[in-house]
């Protein structure tokens, strides 16, 4: 076996809790598959052994790493699956015991929005006030904090939250009587069937003789329970992960497993693996300088196998066009180089809307990209609506854009409403438009609907007529002021940071009016439109196939883990973007684990690069379409030990707060 002494040491260790603290590019999925085949020399039967994973890609390759190890000699396979294909497993065994039948099915999105549009029109919620989407998205919230109706509706603490406890019952009353579960049942029921029937819960652990958990890291509750059930009787239990990696807090991840091990397994042997073999000494000793800020965590210091390396850039901007125009020129550079191509590159992101300027760029420069977990920027959601709101301004013949905004948000032109016009449009012969600005109301509006009908009209013909007349980052500042379209997030997102993500692509579209005022001679709407439109891209398939073509990769962080480039630009080294200013806030409320999850994502950015790092960060940046003063992440400092600067920085800023409060004591008295 070509192993190191510490991967030897864990894939030898064949009894007891064993924690592998697997430190980043340290060979984590070489020790669990080498681990299994060594099970199996020392005559543990295949099918006693349970590995389980996070992915049915990370699932799939384990097995055939497995079996590749085993030869094709072995007909009987280990058991190794994701977390939900176990659950659904176990289920199909034991769920009668939950009051189930076995024949249960799993409801798909569409299936789960119409149950919980039956349970709130049972108890009656108002539709302003909580839309199925809305009422879902808590439900699932509450399902991975292994929350049942009864303690949501203690929990709740909103007017929203206690609507949508009460319609949490109807919801999972109606799956029961269908004899459905949604995915998170898959974990919560599991849990609960572990928790209060012991016999099955014994059934299903002497299933196996050894379990490994991968990724342990990014267990939520349910996992984590789930896991000590089924490993409580013998013991053998091995979890593979690294706490410096845990970045899905706000998903239910709880890092507090890992750290916690040894105190839930006392007799637990912990091997630390610290050789690694992906990146470079220079970049490596940032990673190492940057992780030891965070006091909550295990002791470990990666050590590089490859020796020396270039030392990361740190690259000053005036605004994120200049820093989008400096990285794509670098990249340029390198790519004139024989021997590196678009896919050696990756360009790593903290927030959605950062990728807009660095998208226009690469296609100006025609160099190949793929946008890699998430959407375009220019087809999400929010940014749709206020861009049909923009192409209707430039031609109210655009009648998939004028449907599409005509009652958003909504202003009481109902469903009933549009189809009559758009009846009587086709009758008439006319466009939709042109049917609104009749002189008389069409005889397909209701009376109720005719006022929100002239007021939409009226809306459009205002700001159509500052065409030319106002700069287009303003008029659509103004534009989305007047539509309350902030109001209508935060009514149609229930989450704080969900609302804070969509208005923050909502700034950036308004930003990137800005921008081509900027650029341009004479900016146009209709300039601007067509730039988009010219821009729109479908990128279909998931993130391997992405992955797979010759682009260079736009991603974000959180979609960075587990991937690997020779060279990597981390852009965006602000306070407010990362560290994100919501862990800011949390941080000045006294809660720094916020910032601790923070510090692992920047951790987990620069030990994606192999060869090369780029680290940016702008002066400025546009909010609303005017610039506005940055400041540079106090990551940038901790990485390469100038972190004293900014605990000085704090101490008079405290000083001058203080003397500020005596100034004004003293002028009162």
């Amino acid at each position: 076996m070509s192993l190191n002494l510490a991967q030897r040491e864990a894939v030898e260790t064949l009894r007891g809790p064993l924690l592998v603290l697997a430190g980043a590019g340290t060979g984590k999925t070489r020790v669990v598959t080498y681990r299994i085949a060594n099970l199996i020399r020392n005559r543990t039967r295949p099918e006693r052994i349970l590995a389980v994973t996070f992915t049915n890609k990370a699932a799939g390759e384990m097995q055939e790493r497995a079996a590749e190890l085993l030869g094709k000699r072995l007909k009987v396979r280990p058991e190794i699956s994701t977390f939900h294909s176990l659950c659904v497993r176990i289920l199909r065994r034991q769920i009668e015991r939950l009051g189930y039948p076995r024949q249960f099915v799993i409801y798909d999105r569409g299936d789960q929005e119409g149950a919980a549009r039956q349970a709130l029109r049972e108890v009656r919620a108002p539709s302003e006030k909580l839309r199925p989407g809305d009422l879902l998205y808590l439900i699932g919230r509450w399902k991975t904090a292994s929350v049942w109706p009864d303690d949501a509706a203690v929990q709740a603490q909103s007017e929203k939250e206690q609507l949508a406890a009460i319609a949490y019952r109807r919801y999972q009353d109606a799956l029961k009587i269908a004899a459905a579960v949604d995915f998170d049942d898959l974990l919560l029921l599991t849990q609960d069937l572990c928790t209060r029937f012991p016999d099955a819960r014994r059934a299903e652990a002497g299933r196996f003789d050894h379990l490994l958990i991968d990724e342990y890291q990014d267990t939520n509750a349910s996992q984590y329970r789930i896991v000590k059930g089924l490993a409580a009787d013998h013991g053998n239990l091995c979890v593979v992960g690294d706490d410096d990696q845990s970045i899905y807090g706000w998903r239910g991840a709880e890092v507090e497993h890992i750290l916690r091990f040894q105190h839930d397994w006392p007799s637990a042997k912990v091997v630390r693996l610290e050789d690694n073999y992906r990146t470079c000494e220079a970049i490596l000793e940032f990673a190492n300088r940057l992780i030891t800020f965070n006091r909550n965590r295990h002791e470990k210091i990666l050590r590089a196998s490859r020796a020396g390396g270039l030392r990361p850039i740190i690259l000053q901007c005036q605004d994120e066009t200049d820093e989008a125009e400096k990285v794509i020129a670098d990249i340029k550079l390198r790519l004139a180089n024989p021997g590196i191509q678009p896919r050696d590159i990756a360009i790593l992101c903290r927030t959605n809307e950062q990728p807009r300027p660095f998208e226009m760029e690469l296609r100006r420069e025609r160099i190949p990209y793929v946008l890699v977990g998430g959407q375009s920027f220019y087809d999400r959601r929010e940014v749709k609506d206020i861009l049909a709101y923009l192409r209707v301004l430039d031609n109210p013949s655009d009648e998939p854009s004028l449907l599409r905004i005509i009652n958003t948000p909504p202003r009481g032109i109902g469903q009933s409403t549009v189809k009559g016009l758009v009846a009587q449009a086709v009758e008439q012969g006319r466009p939709l438009w042109e049917l609104l600005c009749s002189r008389h109301t069409p005889c397909a509006v209701a009376s109720s609907a005719a006022d929100p009908v002239d007021q939409f009209r009226a809306l459009i013909e205002d700001f159509r007529s500052c065409l030319g007349q106002t700069r287009l980052a303003e008029l659509a500042t103004q534009l989305i002021s007047r539509i309350r379209y902030q109001d209508d997030l935060a009514r149609q997102y229930p989450d704080a940071n969900d609302q804070q993500s969509r208005w923050a692509s909502v700034q950036e579209l308004v930003n990137a009016l800005a921008a081509v005022e900027k650029r341009a001679e004479k900016p146009t709407l209709r300039g601007f439109l067509d730039e988009v439109a010219l821009g729109e891209r479908d990128e279909a398939g998931d993130k391997e196939a992405k992955l797979n073509r010759n682009a260079v990769a736009l991603l974000t962080l959180h979609a960075a883990k587990g991937l690997e480039f020779p060279i990597v630009y981390l852009v965006g080294m602000e306070n407010g973007l990362l560290p994100h200013q919501k862990s800011l806030d949390a941080e000045k409320n006294g809660d720094m684990s916020a910032i601790d999850e923070e510090r692992r994502l920047c951790y987990v950015g620069v030990t994606r690069a192999r060869d090369r790092l780029m680290l940016t960060l702008a002066l400025s940046r546009m909010k609303w379409g005017k610039p506005r003063a940055t400041e540079p992440s106090r990551f940038l400092y901790e990485l390469t030990g100038q972190a004293e600067k900014v605990v000085n920085k704090r101490v008079e800023e405290k000083k001058q707060v203080g003397r500020r409060r005596k100034s004004a004591v003293g002028r009162r008295g």
